[in-house]
């Protein structure tokens, strides 16, 4: 099969590096003291949201928890300690990235991100430099699976839908590539996304 995808974009959350609220939440808070419920209200509400499209800071966020949540400043410095120390790289994701970009592929990024945690990814990691790009939610102020993040993505590195693979975790974002027609799959691990990506007629 005579591929005619030329660009691959990566998610970055449990495609390159881990990312587990909930593994966040038990280390903050403690496994005796775990709260199912605050990992909805940490991570799935307006606060969380707004984070990611860039509308507020961490230290603004950090006073919103405890505004809203009744956190403690102690408590949210622990909490983003964990969200930025737990995202530990995906196995073999770097290396997929690498062998990708080497046969002469494009590489981009798109993720649903704050600007803290890109930062730390890298000054953290390797990985960043090997993208020609990357779309972060919060320069954007929108999120996947909105259209307009996947229309940034083929306006700002001019490219075509149709010579374009997205890989992402989730379903629904997965979706959101292919309305936009993108071609996309939904990521298990590096192995298997290698697999697919070669049955898209990649050679690599």
């Amino acid at each position: 099969m005579e591929t005619t995808i030329k660009n691959v974009v990566f998610d970055i959350g449990n495609v390159v590096v881990r990312w587990s609220p909930e593994d966040i939440i038990s280390m903050t808070f403690g496994r005796s003291h775990f709260d199912s419920g605050l990992i909805e209200r940490v991570f799935y509400t307006d606060i969380w949201l707004d984070l990611n499209k860039g509308l507020m800071s961490e230290e603004e966020t950090k006073l919103r928890y405890q505004k809203e949540l009744g956190l403690n400043q102690s408590d949210c410095d622990r909490l983003f300690h964990y969200i930025k120390h737990s995202l530990i790289p995906i196995y073999n994701s770097e290396a997929l990235i690498e062998r990708v970009k080497k046969a002469g592929y494009k590489v981009y990024a798109l993720t649903d991100n704050v600007h803290e945690i890109v930062d730390y990814l890298k000054e953290t990691y390797q990985f960043w430099p090997l993208f020609e790009g990357a779309i972060v939610s919060a320069d954007l102020g929108v999120l996947k699976p909105q259209p307009a993040i996947y229309d940034a993505l083929l306006t700002q590195f001019s490219l075509n839908a149709n010579e374009t693979v997205f890989i992402d975790d989730m379903p629904h974002n997965v979706a959101g590539a292919k309305t936009m027609g993108i071609e996309a799959i939904q990521f298990e691990d590096a192995g298997q996304c290698e697999d697919e990506l070669k049955k898209l007629g990649l050679a690599f």
